[in-house]
């Protein structure tokens, strides 16, 4: 899967707050997220966290 950072991603399962759409603060073995809902940050190893992702939305960026 092609997960870039300042991806908004959108779990299957909730946090524990209720939220369901994560940031993306790193990529690599393993991802960095934060909670959009209450501000957690939380490492997730790269498998599971594919398994678990519902839908991807990019940032739209300009170019000129």
């Amino acid at each position: 899967m092609d997960i870039r950072v300042n991806d908004i991603l959108e779990m299957k399962k909730q946090h524990p707050c209720g939220g369901k759409s994560f940031l993306v603060l790193r990529s690599g073995m393993d991802f960095r997220l934060r909670c959009t809902t209450c501000g957690r940050e939380v490492m997730v190893a790269r498998v599971k966290a594919e398994k678990n992702i519902k839908k991807v939305t990019r940032p739209e960026t300009e170019e000129n």
